[in-house]
């Protein structure tokens, strides 16, 4: 890749082992951030230490540390983690010799099968073409300088697989994204980003799947679910039914069939020609199931629902139709309820409230 400066953003960085893709056209919407494959192993941890000859400055070091717990907390996905160990095979460099290019603030190397990589940035005062680099951390956040923090997470996920975002032509989506081709400085929007975006996130749970079956999927994504209902018995004489739903994702590759655990699955009967909520179900003992116990007043039939969070990247989905059949056929059979809602049995309640007043007045 061929970087070239702009009035107002710069090179991020640059792979050099990869070979990255060339920055595509405006997207219809947002979309995951294309990705430098392969992968590493899911949970892979990656150290780091400071390379001799080369060691940052301490505020830088404080920079890519924060950036490390960073990319750490926001991953949402069992994305590498990354932590220091003086002892680590892999370095971060500070200074002019770097292979970064002609504009590149900072870039990194990965050789994801052989558990390698590296990061460079670039000296503060370092003169290019276009003015002097200034990082904000070293010099009180002046306008144009470029927060290490950031750029930092803009490598690292990198490292993790990431590719530079595709943007929309108006850049409206940029906050989606920190892996960025060119990296916004303060005080634009974007420029002291200091978790994944959207966009980000939804590319590592695509490579490394979500964090844990409760994790929300990036709202950057649209996957669909499945919804399967269960209930035992479906004959019964009055008692109590016990529902189970089943909730999956059906995605590709990591998200397809995943449990999805701790959401909202609404229980219905069917009303007239449509569907009415009778219940939200309860979490059930296996990762992604619900269920309560509801006893039927009379032959019905239920299903489940799984509506769409507007806070996350997944597709409404219904589970098909269970009928409940109520066999009762001598009393006393609670197929009734009264007005004063107790259940009752072969003789519907409402019919003894309002003929045994008129028997006692004919008395």
């Amino acid at each position: 890749m061929i970087a070239r400066p702009l009035p107002r953003r710069l090179v991020a960085g640059a792979a050099i082992l990869i070979v990255l893709a060339a920055v595509a056209g405006p997207a219809l919407a947002a979309t995951p951030d294309p990705t430098l494959p392969p992968a590493w192993p899911i949970d892979t941890a990656l150290t780091y230490r400071w390379t001799s000859g080369a060691v940052p400055p301490s505020i830088i070091k404080t920079a890519v540390n924060a950036a490390a717990a960073d990319a750490n907390a926001s991953r949402r996905s069992r994305a590498p983690s990354y932590s220091y160990s003086s002892s680590a095979p892999n370095g971060v460099s500070y200074g002019p010799d770097n292979p970064c290019g002609v504009n590149g603030l900072a870039c990194f190397r990965r050789d994801p099968a052989g558990s390698y990589w590296h990061l460079w940035f670039r000296e503060n005062g370092h003169r290019y073409d276009w003015g002097t680099l200034t990082w904000c951390e070293m010099a009180g956040t002046p306008n144009g300088c470029y927060k290490a923090e950031t750029i930092t997470l803009d490598e690292l996920g990198h490292v993790a697989g990431l590719d530079h975002h595709d943007n929309l032509s108006d850049d409206s989506d940029y906050l989606d994204a920190v892996v960025q081709t060119y990296s916004h400085a303060h005080p634009q929007t974007g420029w002291s980003a200091s978790a994944f975006g959207r966009c980000d996130v939804a590319t590592l749970q695509q490579i490394y799947d979500v964090a844990s079956w409760s994790t929300p999927y990036s709202t950057c994504l649209d996957i669909p679910t499945t919804l399967a209902l269960a209930a035992s018995p479906t004959t019964t004489i009055g008692g109590s039914v016990t529902f189970t739903a089943t909730l999956r994702s059906d995605g590709s590759g990591r998200l397809a069939g995943n449990p999805m655990a701790g959401r909202s699955v609404v229980l219905q009967q069917r009303s007239g020609s449509g569907w009415a909520d009778l219940l939200t179900l309860s979490a059930g003992g296996v990762s992604g199931t619900y269920t309560a116990a509801y006893a039927p007043r009379g032959t019905q039939d239920f299903r489940a629902v799984f509506r769409k969070p507007s806070t996350e990247g997944v597709r409404t989905s219904a589970s098909g139709g269970v009928t409940i059949t109520v066999s009762c056929t001598s009393a006393p059979c609670p197929l009734f309820v009264g007005r004063d809602g107790h259940q009752v049995g072969g003789t519907p309640r409402w019919w003894i409230d309002t003929i045994a007043p008129l028997a006692s007045a004919q008395r």
